[in-house]
């Protein structure tokens, strides 16, 4: 990869990372639901002016169903769990558990695609599951009965994130990458519309918090997505794939910084043991020297 490509994939790790700190920020105010439908209508609105500038075609009526049941495995749903879960524990923890993501796409690959589980593969599951086993574990931060269930609904989010990857290898073709993240989005808005006008406003709006809503909808996933799929396009997916393994050392940082976060020996032990047990079971290997040109051959990845 050129200079470049690493400027790019380290700048979408630190967005990226920072998504799980806006979180924080807004779903206190704005509960779970809303924050959630906001970012992804905003985000929709955003990358559809792109499609129109770029003249990239959408295939709507070709592709709307799909791109309803990804909106709701690929967007609505885990962004939901992470926006549940930003209520009860730390941006760090949720960046962290984000990163098994590409895990739980090995296991739904070989349940799916029947991709072979080797035995590195499958050590390299026991150990992203003792990694998030060291997370679960409560350590020198205290936190309250709601702690399991936060994250328990970030694993869900991840193991959504490795279902769609393999549903858009299997059964989608024919769209390019932006305009399935643009049809997933949109869809993923009308799903939760109806939820944000019943749900509870816990908090009054303000200035910060709009901010927050703002920079998760277009910096964190408009501006992000479009990003990412162009380095998967200069760079293939292998490389593209290892700004999942970047997100949790964001994550914490800008926890830290900005919300005074602890980062423990428990979150960096976990993290690790979740990185190389991530890299073991998707068979990733770093390489060896500058790839050529390789195009995008799907989505698996993109978060």
């Amino acid at each position: 990869m050129s200079t470049k490509d690493y400027l790019l994939l380290t700048g979408l790790a630190a967005i990226w990372g920072g998504s799980f700190l806006f979180m924080r920020i807004a779903s206190p105010v704005l509960g779970p639901v809303l924050t959630t439908d906001l970012r992804v209508i905003i985000a929709s609105i955003v990358l559809f002016a792109w499609l129109r500038i770029t003249r990239t075609p959408g295939l709507w009526r070709e592709q709307w169903r799909h791109y309803l049941l990804a909106g709701v495995i690929m967007s609505a749903f885990p962004y939901l769990c992470f926006a549940y879960a930003a209520l009860h524990i730390p941006a760090g923890y949720s960046a962290i558990l984000n990163s098994s993501s590409p895990m739980f796409g090995a296991i739904f690959g070989a349940i799916w695609l029947g991709e072979t589980m080797t035995p590195r593969k499958v050590a390299g599951l026991l150990i992203g599951m003792a990694g998030v086993t060291l997370i679960s574990l409560r350590g020198a931060v205290m936190f309250d009965d709601s702690f399991l269930p936060a994250v328990l609904a970030c694993l869900i989010a991840a193991a959504s994130y490795g279902v769609s990857g393999v549903y858009l290898k299997k059964f989608v073709h024919g769209p390019g990458p932006v305009a399935i993240a643009t049809g997933s989005q949109s869809m993923a808005g009308l799903v939760l519309l109806g939820p944000a006008l019943l749900a509870p406003v816990p908090g009054t709006l303000t200035l910060p918090v709009a901010g927050a809503v703002v920079a998760l909808a277009v910096l964190c996933t408009a501006v992000a997505l479009i990003g990412y799929f162009k380095l998967f396009a200069r760079v293939g997916p292998t490389n593209a794939i290892t700004v999942t393994f970047l997100l949790p050392p964001f994550g914490m940082l800008w926890g830290f910084l900005f919300l005074g976060e602890a980062i423990t020996l428990k979150m960096l032990g976990g993290c690790a043991l979740i990185i190389a047990g991530t890299l073991m079971a998707t068979g990733f290997k770093f390489p060896r020297r500058p790839p050529g040109d390789m195009r995008p051959s799907s989505t698996d990845g993109a978060h």
